[in-house]
């Protein structure tokens, strides 16, 4: 019964920062776009495409690292302090983007909403990078001393692989945040970005190639649950099947689904990293045994069942808030009164 709420558990914290990264993905992505549009009309459509919404995303995050919390403390612990910089720096620039979302439009001088500009673009680069690097080290593995704690350096954080997943997590998010703003976009400018997916498509297959190589030649552990369960390939598949039906949903004129599939991209792409772990949380690369599982790291079994009815009774109002909102501003972006 303890191993099966063990495992129940690993599979909602995937379901949750899967969540996040779908919801979060493209307003991240829309950050990272944001100056390549010039005029002040353009700048805030691309803000109101993501103004009702932005910070019910976040709220995917939360959950997920109270989740975290709750069902493995032990990896909670080691990761926030083993990656206290990393998180803390992502910390300020979801908070500096957020206050760049508000205060952009307060004033009517250009400076003062050019400097907001730039302060959202560049927190959202950052955040990116961030989750990327932090995604690439958790694939590779990182040293644990005896105590189960990170027992590298920030620098050793900023090695060669997770810098690469880095970048293909800022491909990834582009990606996704222009194919949103195409859906939420008409005339001219959604034209434009247009253009701007078959970009960022191209950019993501790239960076997904070199760094799927990458894991195949130096991170080989990532790989043993795929061959010893070979039924696990079809996320593989599914994943590359998702983007290849982006560009042509776009042709259609069928928005919606572009975005549905690229959403199912980053789902199978988190589905592939789970697969990889399993069973690690936190995969030791240097003795293998020091290594948190969800089997020596986990809250007790009482604990674990008290917490997934709890989870069984919220996940519902999380999921219904983001269905209500999201429906509720459906529709392309208008600019009035109340816009940012």
């Amino acid at each position: 019964m303890h191993t099966n709420l063990q495992i129940t558990w690993f599979c909602l914290l995937g379901v949750l920062f899967a969540g996040y990264a779908i919801l979060d993905g493209f307003d991240l992505g829309v950050g990272m776009l944001h100056l390549f549009v010039r005029s002040d009309a353009e700048r805030r459509m691309l803000l109101n495409s993501i103004g009702p919404v932005w910070d019910g995303n976040e709220v995917w995050l939360v959950t997920g690292g109270g989740a975290l919390f709750a069902a493995f403390p032990y990896v909670y612990a080691s990761l926030f302090s083993g990656f206290y910089m990393v998180f803390m720096l992502l910390l300020v620039a979801l908070i500096f983007r957020a206050v760049a979302i508000e205060f952009r439009s307060k004033e009517p001088m250009g400076w003062w909403r050019q400097l907001w500009d730039v302060s959202f673009s560049v927190g959202s680069l950052l955040a990116t990078v961030l989750l990327g690097a932090f995604v690439g080290n958790l694939a590779r593995g990182v040293p644990l001393d005896a105590s189960e704690n990170y027992s590298g350096t920030l620098l050793g954080l900023l090695n060669p692989y997770a810098l690469m997943v880095a970048v293909t997590t800022v491909a990834l998010f582009a990606m996704h945040g222009s194919i949103y703003l195409v859906m939420k976009t008409e005339g001219d400018l959604q034209t434009r970005i247009r253009g701007w997916v078959n970009r960022t498509i191209i950019f993501f297959i790239i960076c997904y190639g070199i760094t799927t190589l990458a894991t195949l030649l130096y991170v080989r552990h990532m790989t043993f649950e795929m061959r010893k369960h070979p039924v696990f390939f079809v996320l593989a598949v599914a994943n590359m099947l998702a983007i290849a039906n982006v560009p042509r949903e776009i042709h259609h004129g069928r928005m919606f689904r572009a975005f549905a599939s690229s959403s199912a991209s980053i789902a199978a792409l988190l589905g592939l990293l789970a697969v990889g772990l399993f069973p690690h949380l936190v995969y030791a690369t240097n003795i293998a045994s020091r290594s948190l599982t969800i089997y020596n790291a986990s809250s007790s079994g009482h604990t674990l069942g008290i917490m997934l009815l709890i989870a069984l009774a919220g996940m519902p109002v999380v999921v219904g808030y983001t269905i209500y909102i999201y429906w509720v501003f459906r529709g392309k972006v208008q600019l009035d009164s109340h816009s940012y």
